[in-house]
């Protein structure tokens, strides 16, 4: 029988003489993370504060992890033989954090052509464009991501009318190609001045309308496409083919917009052909509130963008995410699109909670929340039993800025939290004389 594994976490080891500080503690336990191969094993969670869900918090409780998932949670649960202990008294466990609206993956450098691979210019539709074809698992910025908490991410290109089919993704270390949690996620498009070239938001609609009257036509005539018998329709066939699951509903369509008309004539699209959308940004989504409850259309949200793009969207709120709450719209809080931001995703709702969202609202927008919006209800964002094994634990209150994460666990395995700065810092740390 294999021996227990201890790792304890905090001062709790120096509060019992032993002099070993909480810093050291910490870097002994990253160095044994990063030893150890990635790999699921039975974990055992003892002694923390347990949000199953961001509204159900048990106090001292065990979460046991076997087989990627969660095998059990709860009060008393006893320890299995031969499992990795992990002791998390005075700490906060919580699911692992979903980013719902990124480009990690795709950008490593912004400015430079040769590391970006998910911005697109001028070309209107390239709905064929697939994430899990182009996502470089090896992205500098994955590992720093992990820092933050964040175990898996929705990261999707943008730019132009329909930008392409974003991927969920795994963040779990030691894969340059990981295999996706879901390659299609979702479809991405734009509505406003940026949409098309011609920078009219009016045509935009015009333009999207129209080019679900073809997926349709395409739909119900690919025969005579095939055979060139059909007029010329707005897109070509693979961005027709990929359409067609967002027109039938089975795909959502997470538009960005930012200014009132745009969520207002997004609504109006959906209503039309009755497809799933999400809104992503939502400058002014708080003046459409009762609207996309009544739609129960979610917004994700990234609550320090106040400041206004555009003479179309000068009404930005820093109360947007509490506002929609409130009304009863499903809210996500992502960083929207920035990867090397990531990791600053549980500070971005933390910025959203002292702005009036609750906090309860506040983790479920960074766990749950996501979760729901691209169809994963109780397999990932929560620590209830049956889901994916990403477990998170936290130094104290998640989102509080001077907390950290000090174990990160995906898919049943314990992360290293060492990056390209750390390994920088550990480098220059002892120059030589």
């Amino acid at each position: 029988m294999r021996a227990l594994h201890v790792i304890e976490l905090g001062n709790s080891a120096a509060e019992r003489g032993t002099g070993v500080t909480r810093w050291a503690l910490y870097v002994t336990m990253m160095l044994a993370a990063a030893a150890a191969p990635a790999r699921a094993e039975t974990i055992a969670i003892v002694g923390g504060t347990v949000y199953v869900r961001a509204d159900r918090k048990l106090e001292n409780a065990t979460v046991i992890v076997r087989d990627g998932k969660i095998a059990e949670v709860g009060a008393g649960v006893a320890v299995p033989a031969g499992a990795t202990r992990i002791g998390a008294a005075g700490k906060v466990v919580t699911a692992g954090l979903i980013e719902a609206a990124t480009q990690l993956g795709l950008i490593e450098v912004d400015l430079e052509a040769s590391g970006n691979d998910g911005r697109f210019g001028n070309a209107e539709v390239h709905a064929a464009f697939r994430t899990a074809d182009a996502y470089d698992g090896r992205s500098v910025a994955i590992p720093v991501a992990r820092t933050g908490g964040v175990t898996s991410a929705i990261t999707g290109p943008s730019g132009g009318l329909v930008a392409g089919q974003s991927a969920w993704v795994s963040l779990a270390d030691g894969a340059a190609v990981p295999a996706p949690i879901r390659a299609i996620a979702a479809m991405n498009g734009e509505l406003g001045r940026g949409a098309i070239p011609s920078g009219s938001r009016g045509r935009a609609v015009e333009r999207m309308r129209e080019l679900f009257d073809d997926v349709d036509l395409y739909r119900r005539n690919r025969a005579s496409f095939d055979r060139n018998q059909s007029r010329r329709l707005a897109a070509g066939r693979l961005d027709l083919e990929a359409l067609v699951p967002v027109l039938e509903g089975r795909v959502p369509f997470v538009i960005a917009a930012n200014a009132e008309v745009d969520i207002r004539a997004a609504l109006a699209v959906a209503a039309e052909r009755r497809l799933a959308i999400a809104i992503v940004g939502g400058g002014e989504a708080w003046r459409l509130a009762k609207e996309l409850a009544a739609a129960k259309v979610p917004v994700i949200v990234d609550p320090t963008d106040n400041i206004p793009r555009d003479l179309g969207a000068l009404d930005v709120r820093d109360d947007n995410a509490a506002l929609l709450a409130k009304a009863g719209v499903p809210v996500a809080i992502s960083t929207i699109g920035r990867p090397s931001d990531v990791r600053t995703l549980r500070q971005m709702a933390g910025i959203a909670v002292a702005n009036g969202l609750p906090w309860e609202k506040g983790l479920a927008a960074i766990t749950s929340a996501p979760a729901q919006i691209f169809g994963a209800v109780g397999q990932r964002g929560t620590l209830d039993r049956g889901a994916a094994g990403d477990v998170v634990v936290w130094s104290g209150d998640p989102l509080e800025l001077t907390t950290r994460a000090e174990v990160v666990i995906i898919g049943g395995a314990v992360q290293s939290l060492d990056t390209h700065q750390t390994r920088l810092r550990e480098r220059y740390r002892n120059l030589p004389k």
